[in-house]
Formats: structure tokens, sequence, C-alpha cells
């Protein structure tokens, strides 16, 4: 995220800010960056590394409990319009964007919804709405490539458990 920042600086004349101009509306924006990476992201990680099913259940649990902060965080900060950001793809939607290749692994390979229409309607519709985007939808990792890669740690993780 810092060179998300460091980005948003640099071509701070563009005219297509990343994070708002407003110092409150700045540090929220922040705020949620930082949960997305250090709450959010490791809890739904855990899904995958659980060693048994009542641990993957709890890490599960922990992942939704965070989508419902974050959808709220959503309805908060976009205001009504199509990103966290706005009109346009912002800081928080880079932040948790860039984990949506993953959530499709978890969803595939542990059979679960996270991002399910009923539970967190708005975060669906962005989550679609992201990644449809044609500034992401050129980079976003294909989930087959990403689900192989994911097999592959897991393997070296069990391995390495087993020594």
């Amino acid at each position: 995220m810092i060179i998300v920042e460091y980005v948003d600086e640099v071509w701070a004349n563009s005219g297509q800010a990343i994070l708002p101009a407003d110092p409150y509306e700045r540090a929220l924006h922040r705020f949620w960056a930082v949960y997305v990476d250090d709450k959010w992201f490791p809890s739904m990680v855990g899904i995958a590394k659980a060693e048994t099913e009542e641990a993957k259940a709890e890490f599960a649990e922990q992942t939704w409990d965070g989508l419902k902060l974050l959808e709220e965080a959503f309805e908060k900060l976009s205001k009504g319009k199509a990103f966290f950001g706005g009109d346009t793809i912002g800081y928080v939607d880079i932040a948790l964007g860039a984990h949506m290749g993953y959530a499709k692994v978890i969803e595939q390979m542990f059979g679960l919804k996270l991002l399910d229409e009923e539970k967190t309607p708005l975060l669906a519709v962005w989550a679609e709405r992201f990644c449809a985007h044609e500034a992401v939808k050129e980079v976003m990792p294909e989930t087959e490539k990403l689900m192989e890669f994911a097999k592959m740690f897991l393997g070296k993780l069990k391995e390495s458990r087993a020594k």
C-alpha cells in the first residue's frame, strides 16, 4: 500500500486521486486498507492453513465477520457510489481488490461462499464491478493459476508440519 500512496503522490496532478483529499477521509481509507491487510486477509488465509475442521470453521467465521464490517465501511466510504473511492477505484478498492483472486480460490477449494449476495450484497456487487473494471480485468490473475500456486504452497506447508 506504500507503493500505491507513492503513485498517488507522484501523479497527483493526473486528476485521478487514489486517496481522498480530505485528511479525515484519507485516514479512514488508510484504516480500512490496513484492516484488510492485517485482519481480514490473514483470517481468509487461515481457512486454507487450518489443520482441523474446527479451526477452518473459526477462520471462516472471522472472514465473514470481517466482510460484514467491510460491507458497512463500503456503505459509508462509497457514499452510494460504485467504489470505496466513490466513482473511481480508490485506495481501499485496491487493498481489498488485490485479494479477490485468492478469495475465489478459497471459495472453490473449500466450498465456501465468501462474498454472498445475501450476507454482503454491496460487497458482492462491488467485487463483480471491481473485477470487471477495464483497469483490473487485464491484470487480475487467473483463478486456475492461483489455485495451482495455493495447492503447491499448502503441500509444502503440510510437508514442513510433518517434519
